[in-house]
């Protein structure tokens, strides 16, 4: 296979020929299984292991590879596997706080063009949790559409009113109505998708996007599960993982996230809330909180209707939990640090002392 059919462009190849060298070969990650890697390159998939060096070499699990990643590999045993020593820089990616109350990065994709927001007309449909995932779409560099699924399952003025919903909160990205029972829409966002490009779908577990992509793929590889009376489905996708469809276009296809913690995320925050972004410049005090003082360009905004509280709540509480989590990270970082000193400095008199 060409490196160009799993999107290597340009660019890529060029940090390729520098990163890797004449001595390694460049592959894209296609899947990742808790500690095991697939890469593919020109040669087909094979499983990979990252080298003991490049494990040392890493500050926190972030700077490991993901699906997406293009690494330099050194295939070995005739090239049925393969051994990852070097990564090369992202262009894009999805990162979110880890899970639970360690306040790290999680990384969950890289170098994707495209995502597309997933969410069910019926059971899951959340503007709160929308702007979570435009906040992490959009700081990780990457273009954000949404798709409205399901919608088989509503009447017609009811999704009117979701959208409308939708572009009154400032939801201005483009919106694709689908529905996998009737098919609607689907061809639509096959459209939608280039060549060499590539995607991902992101939302709750059960809102379709296991069986859009089985539809987008044409073969049924995917599995999935029963849905609910309710329309609620169940969902199956374990692991990350990127497809390559018949047009050339790449999809990856992640599990349902329960959690989406905001964790140095202001670039994403800012742009998400642009309008709010710009009203702050306009007020009194450069560290207006926006809560009262004198001068507060955004609360004028409220009182002449053209802000909603709502979507002001919505800000603040998204910057105050990324700025809570990012200078807890930072606190984290130097104290790494601070014990890695007094590690090489035990060590290093301790060796002259012998």
């Amino acid at each position: 296979m060409n490196l160009s059919e799993l999107g290597l462009d340009r660019g890529l190849a060029d940090n390729a020929r520098v990163v890797c060298g004449p001595e390694l070969s460049a592959a894209r990650v296609t899947a990742v299984d808790r500690e095991r890697y697939l890469i593919r390159g020109e040669g087909g998939e094979v499983p990979a292991e990252v080298t003991g060096k490049f494990l040392h070499l890493s500050a926190s699990s972030a700077e490991l590879p993901c699906v997406g990643d293009w690494v330099c590999v050194h295939y070995l045993d005739g090239g049925t596997q393969a051994s990852i020593h070097r990564l090369l820089p992202r262009r894009s990616f999805l990162r979110r706080k880890a899970a639970g109350r360690e306040v790290e990065f999680q990384m969950m994709a890289a170098n994707i063009d495209v995502a597309f927001i997933v969410q069910a007309c019926h059971f899951d449909f959340n503007v709160r949790r929308l702007e979570r995932y435009l906040v992490m779409v959009r700081d990780g560099h990457i273009e954000p559409m949404v798709l409205l699924t399901k919608t088989d399952l509503v009447a017609a003025d009811e999704l009117e009113r979701l959208i409308d919903r939708m572009r009154r909160l400032g939801v201005d990205e483009r919106i694709v109505c689908v529905s996998n029972v009737t098919g609607a829409g689907v061809e639509e966002v096959r459209a939608l998708m280039e060549a060499g490009k590539t995607y991902c779908l992101l939302g709750s577990s059960g809102v379709g996007k296991t069986t859009l992509i089985n539809r987008l793929v044409g073969d049924g590889a995917l599995k999935t599960s029963t849905v609910s009376h309710t329309g609620e489905g169940r969902h199956t996708t374990t692991r990350r993982q990127l497809i390559r469809l018949e047009q050339g276009a790449l999809l990856i296809d992640m599990p349902g996230m329960r959690e989406l913690g905001m964790l140095g995320a202001g670039e994403g925050i800012e742009e998400t809330f642009q309008d709010i972004a710009e009203l702050a410049q306009g007020c009194r005090y450069p560290q207006c909180r926006h809560n009262g003082e004198p001068g507060c360009a955004v609360r004028a905004a409220i009182d002449r209707h053209e802000l909603t509280e709502q979507q002001l709540q919505s800000y603040l509480k998204l910057r105050k939990e990324s700025d809570l989590h990012e200078q807890s990270h930072v606190d984290r970082r130097k104290k790494d640090r601070a014990f890695g000193r007094f590690l090489h400095n035990y060590q290093k008199r301790k060796g002259e002392s012998g």
